[in-house]
């Protein structure tokens, strides 16, 4: 993996190097401002520089991913999502960031001469354009309207209301306008670090359940699946058409468990704590607390709730297979 400054500068020279890339999107449930905590979690082996493949089958914002590749030592990456429109914009990232650039400064710029409520306007109507092409998109062969598709959901995204990328039961994209007076549509360097970045990693649309059968030794999965609710009326599995229910959640405990017996094999998974809500709900810990899992907790702020009343820190769980 391309991590020196100095291989940064040889693929593209117009990087600022010192700055740090951040996630281009902002995902529900990102881990940004989780990383000091979860930094002491990594395995050593990943800090002694052991660790040469580096997994993520819930890629989302990619908070976690851009951390350990500007801070550790890895060979390769391979970063799988189920969302289609997000590996899409990854790829086109990935492949083509000057062309993408060029497509956002375009909508941008095209926004910024109007009045707000035309701006409303421009927004709602780009919106539905967006949802109804997926009813004919190509999503299997990398083309131009790759680039003009991800120019336009990273603009929705920058413009929606709380920046929040979301979809409907049918992917559409839902989120409504955000009134912003000078949202920031586009860092230019951002991207093209992420894109520096991204060179050495395969990325790919996989449910995690793939995982099993293409991991190579002496890795780091890391996983942030849609959390389990943590109560009966809370859902933290629908910001996307793919709904990962109770069934889900232990097929995905039951194959980390599998992956448990391969030691070289470094498994991080962050989840719900349901004990914020209901100290008797033990699901994590009878599904791999009691297989040998070590359990910990790192505290969030929950912004994402209709209700300010509960809003403010809460636990989250992280699990983890080996010993820090």
């Amino acid at each position: 993996m391309k991590t020196s400054t100095s291989q940064q500068i040889d693929i593209f020279p117009e990087i600022k190097v010192s700055q740090n890339a951040k996630p281009f999107i902002k995902w529900a449930g990102g881990k940004s401002k989780l990383i000091p905590q979860f930094a002491p979690f990594f395995p050593k082996e990943l800090t002694e520089g052991d660790i040469e493949n580096y997994y993520e089958p819930f890629l989302g914002g990619g908070a976690v991913f851009f951390h350990i590749v500007q801070n550790y030592t890895i060979k390769n990456a391979f970063l799988f999502d189920i969302n289609d429109d997000l590996i899409l914009m990854y790829k086109v990232v990935q492949r083509d960031v000057f062309t993408l650039i060029e497509e956002i400064i375009k909508l941008r710029n095209n926004y910024s001469n109007l009045s707000e409520s035309e701006q409303e306007n421009f927004f709602y109507s780009l919106r539905k354009e967006v949802n109804q092409q997926i009813q004919y998109f190509d999503y299997n062969t990398y083309d131009d309207a790759w680039v003009i598709r991800a120019a336009k959901l990273i603009f929705l995204n920058k413009t929606c209301f709380n920046g929040l990328f979301r979809q409907n039961s049918k992917g559409e994209f839902n989120v409504p306008f955000g009134r912003y007076k000078n949202p920031q549509i586009i860092d230019e360097d951002n991207l093209i670090i992420i894109s520096n970045l991204l060179q050495s990693a395969t990325i790919e649309k996989r449910g995690f359940a793939e995982l099993e059968k293409s991991l190579m030794p002496k890795a780091f999965v890391y996983l942030d699946p849609p959390y389990r609710p943590i109560s009966k009326t809370a859902s933290f599995t629908s910001y996307s058409k793919f709904d990962f229910n109770e069934e889900a959640q232990i097929s995905l405990a039951e194959m980390l468990k599998r992956l448990q017996k391969n030691k070289s094999v470094k498994i991080m998974l962050s989840n719900s704590d349901p004990h914020n809500e209901d100290m008797s709900d033990n699901f994590f810990q009878n599904n791999y607390g009691q297989h040998g899992f070590l359990i910990d907790k790192v505290y969030a702020s929950r912004m994402i709730n209709c209700d300010s009343s509960k809003r403010g820190k809460i636990s989250e769980l992280i699990i983890r297979n080996y010993e820090v």
